[in-house]
């Protein structure tokens, strides 16, 4: 649903489609975290996967009076990051818990997430 509705309201406010594909995988560059330990890793993932962030940059967008392009650029960051989330959630991808990335607030992920 929150995919469905950014994507609606990225083509409502007519931003351009070309910056929705660039920026669309964005958000995951945060799984780099990982690369530090489990504990970090969780916290940079959940924190580029949460709404509250996103919500954040595209009530600033929605809200400031900023010239066009700044205030677009805010609108479409947003409602891109609104998006991602949104699929992620669709496929079954949760915040994560420090005990590893397969372990996420939905449930397990992975080839063995009926294991144990």
């Amino acid at each position: 649903m929150a995919f469905a509705t950014a994507a609606l309201l990225y083509q409502h406010f007519g931003l351009r489609w070309f910056w929705f594909v660039v920026l669309f995988l964005a958000p995951d560059l945060s799984m780099l975290g990982y690369l530090a330990g489990a504990r970090i890793g969780a916290w940079t993932y959940n924190l580029a996967h949460t709404y509250a962030a996103a919500l954040v940059v595209l009530g600033a967008g929605l809200i400031s009076n900023l010239t066009d392009h700044p205030r677009l650029a805010l609108l479409g960051v947003g409602l891109i990051w609104c998006a991602h989330i949104g699929f992620d959630r669709l496929l079954g991808y949760g915040l994560k818990s420090p005990d590893g990335f397969r372990f996420t607030h939905l449930g397990k992920i992975g080839r063995d997430k009926t294991a144990g």
